[in-house]
């Protein structure tokens, strides 16, 4: 699986706050599946990062058009060269 990077750019309204609940049960469907690695959101710029692992942009942008908000998006994929950090990493040896 490749990895890819997810920028979308949202305008919050109440049709939009009415359709959150079921997009967070998608999103963490996706979470519990494998797909999406990090969700994060802003509300200061109204901006959401999402982490992918999928065969390529395609097969992100399926993903992207079943969310409940998907048409109060603007979006960009990126595909991710390096991906690292702790999550990535075995676990620190702890000595008893």
């Amino acid at each position: 699986m490749r990895k890819f990077q997810v920028t979308i750019h949202f305008e919050m309204n109440d049709e939009f706050a009415a359709l959150v609940p079921p997009h967070r049960a998608y999103i963490n469907r996706l979470i519990e599946e494998g797909v999406i690695d990090h969700y994060v959101v802003t509300m200061e710029t109204q901006r959401v990062w999402i982490t992918f692992s999928a065969e390529d942009k395609k097969a992100v942008e399926k993903y992207l058009a079943k969310s409940p908000l998907f048409k109060f998006w603007t979006f960009e994929i990126d595909e991710l060269f390096v991906v690292d950090g702790l999550p990535y990493r075995l676990p620190v040896v702890q000595l008893n």
